[in-house]
């Protein structure tokens, strides 16, 4: 998958490892000039060459201070545009999921997904192409001065690298458990902020502001020790570099001290040899690191694929039918079931097109269900749902939803302007159409006297705005998409009397010639229904008109007399 994202950007890609190329090369060329400046320079006194080996030796320094500035640079937009595109492709994917995935995975633990691991994703590239690229050719570079010097003194400086094997796997295997874990704990960490931050009425009304405090504090000291054991295992690999450095060139230099006191060896082979080996052990710790680096990244990129990999079990048909002329709305059989708790226990009811039924029952009867259902958020285990006679399973998805507009309990706003809370980007809405729609929901009533009027924001999920203020701009999105069908569920249940009023008599006058479904509690607010359909334990009890449930004295007159609605 992330090489599907770097391949898109191989020429940048190709630059960027030349730069690193020319940029690890220099330290084989560094290594180099001090055997004529230590042999010719130092021990012959040749003055002329100073100039030549000082040059020379300035040149590299500035070769490598340009095509490090360059190389950087190029890798740091690369990795930037490759863990954008694969955020944006996350959000899109998840997008995408129905209902049901939404609720085995919270909000916190989502955005952790496509902010932390790809972001801890995106440093890896980096760290591989800078060590494929700069550290790879500076080592071969180094070492080919090296064995060009003595082969022999090359083993030795290598006489511990076979010790590396076993603890590299094993502080390997380390690394990716423990960021595994550290992973799924930011998540709670993201989790537990949102619900702190989306409850803080409840948290300061409830006096939870220690408790809260103390349940983040026990998962960020989670998360500490994991950083530190993982940081401390990530620490193993160069520290063991080291050991096999320093043991190298303790061998080395009981080899080669020998032969440059006898005068088998100049000063300058030797120190360009020390230099070379030198130099190469920051490459080596880095390359080093990539291996710790790479396991922490693969615990999210299985992370990834796993999100990446997760279908949506609503999809599409293969060949959808065209949309049916009529908006009739006929529920057949139909059982529904969360786990092992059933919902819906064989619901049939028709809505007829173009008039109004409500819903009515007790909580827990499965009337919010049913929108779920007419929209595809959710599918039946059993039974049919269908529109216009043909079944929604059969309907393409986008055309399915453009049939519907809706007002619900909890008013669903961003936190933009109040403009586009009711407008949702589209930029097709004339002024006098957007007045109208604003004038008819009474949004109007509380814009005008703003500083910023429509342009103010919301605020996270509304909360610049009242209840009632939220509501009714919910009420003037619904008005603004103008769909054949709406759904109710308690749309007027937070404003006060005066707009209830004013609100309920503008829903009323755009549901004429609509088919309306109306979820309500307050059963004074559906007494004009054309249907009256009372649900219980996910099946319908009783329907008919507000006068004739009445006069059945059944389960709608009982409701009706708790409520005392005439």
């Amino acid at each position: 998958m992330w090489r599907d994202y770097l391949r898109s950007h191989w020429p940048l890609m190709s630059v960027a490892l030349l730069l690193m190329v020319i940029e690890g090369s220099t330290l084989g060329a560094l290594s180099w000039m001090l055997e004529p400046l230590f042999d010719r320079v130092f021990s012959a006194k040749e003055a002329g060459m100073i100039w030549w080996v000082g040059g020379a030796i300035f040149g590299l320094f500035l070769l490598r201070a340009l095509t490090s500035v360059l190389s950087r640079t190029v890798l740091t937009n690369i990795s930037l545009k490759t863990s954008t595109a694969m955020q944006v492709d996350l959000l899109r994917h998840i997008l995408t999921l129905d209902q049901g995935f939404f609720v085995r995975n919270p909000p916190g633990a989502l955005i952790e997904r496509v902010q932390g691991d790809t972001q801890a994703v995106q440093g890896t590239w980096q760290v591989f192409i800078a060590g494929g690229g700069r550290d790879m050719v500076a080592l071969v570079s180094l070492f080919g001065v090296a064995i060009s010097i003595d082969p022999i003194w090359t083993l030795a400086a290598l006489i511990g690298a076979p010790l590396l094997i076993v603890p590299t796997a094993l502080a390997q295997r380390y690394i990716r458990r423990k960021t595994r874990q550290m992973r799924e704990e930011s998540s709670d960490r993201a989790t537990h902020l949102d619900e702190v931050f989306h409850g803080i009425n409840a948290v300061k009304l409830n006096r939870m502001e220690d408790y809260q405090v103390g349940r983040f504090t026990a998962l960020v000291n989670k998360i500490r020790r994991s950083q530190v054991k993982m940081s401390a295992s990530t620490a193993t690999i160069p520290a063991l570099i080291d050991v096999t450095t320093g043991l190298g060139f303790f061998a080395v230099l009981l080899l080669g001290g020998g032969e440059i006191i006898s005068g088998e060896r100049s000063v300058g082979e030797f120190m360009s040899f020390f230099t070379a080996m030198a130099l190469a052990f920051q490459p080596l710790r880095r390359l080093g690191n990539i291996s710790g680096t790479w396991q922490s990244a693969a615990a999210s990129l299985e992370r990834l694929y796993g999100l990446f990999d997760t279908e949506p079990t609503i999809r599409p048909p293969a060949q959808p039918k065209p949309l049916p002329a009529s908006t009739e709305i006929r529920l057949e059989d139909v059982r529904l079931s969360y786990g092992q708790t059933p919902v819906l226990r064989g619901l049939s009811f028709t809505a007829e097109a173009g008039k109004t039924t409500a819903l009515v029952g007790p909580s827990g009867a499965g009337k919010s269900t049913v929108f779920g259902l007419l929209t595809r958020l959710i599918d039946p285990n059993e039974g049919r749902v269908t529109l216009g006679g043909t079944d929604l399973r059969d309907l393409d998805l986008a055309e399915l939803r453009s049939q519907f507009s809706s007002v619900a309990q909890e008013a669903a706003l961003f936190d933009e302007t109040i403009r586009e809370n009711v407008l949702l980007g589209r930029d097709d809405v004339s002024p006098e159409t957007l007045a109208r729609v604003l004038e008819a929901a009474h949004v109007q009533d509380f814009v005008a006297p703003l500083a910023e009027g429509l342009d103010t924001r919301a605020g996270p999920r509304g909360s610049a705005l009242s209840g009632g203020q939220r509501q009714r701009v919910a009420i003037a999105r619904a008005l603004m998409r103008d769909t054949p069908i709406l759904l109710l569920d308690e749309a007027t249940s937070a404003l006060d009397t005066a707009s209830e009023a004013k609100v309920a008599q503008a829903l009323e006058d755009l549901s004429q010639g609509r088919t309306t479904l109306v979820i309500a509690h307050r059963l004074s607010t559906v007494r004009n229904a054309d249907k009256i359909v009372v649900m219980a334990e996910g099946r319908v009890v009783e329907e008919g008109t507000h006068e004739t449930l009445l006069a059945a004295g059944g389960t709608y007159a009982a409701l009706c007399q708790m409520q005392l609605v005439d």
